[in-house]
């Protein structure tokens, strides 16, 4: 199955709360509400500032991931 590079996931029990899913390496769910980031990925040994540098970039493109879902809302 191919699964899209981001996914929207919501929960009734965090009803605030917006989380956008990270398929791909480095798998993680993010919380739009205050950039909380889980990972689900074990990403220890690998370079930090490769890390930081990704992280910055996925952050992006997750925005906009989200700005265009929600265009298609309104």
């Amino acid at each position: 199955m191919k699964l899209p590079k981001f996914l929207l996931a919501d929960n009734s029990n965090f009803p605030d709360d917006i989380f956008v899913l990270h398929t791909e390496f480095p798998r993680f769910v993010i919380n739009l509400k205050d950039d909380e980031i889980e990972w689900f990925e074990d990403l220890s040994g690998e370079n930090e500032e490769d890390i930081a540098n990704e992280l910055s970039t996925l952050i992006q493109q997750v925005s906009i991931f989200y700005d265009k879902e929600m265009e298609q809302y309104e």
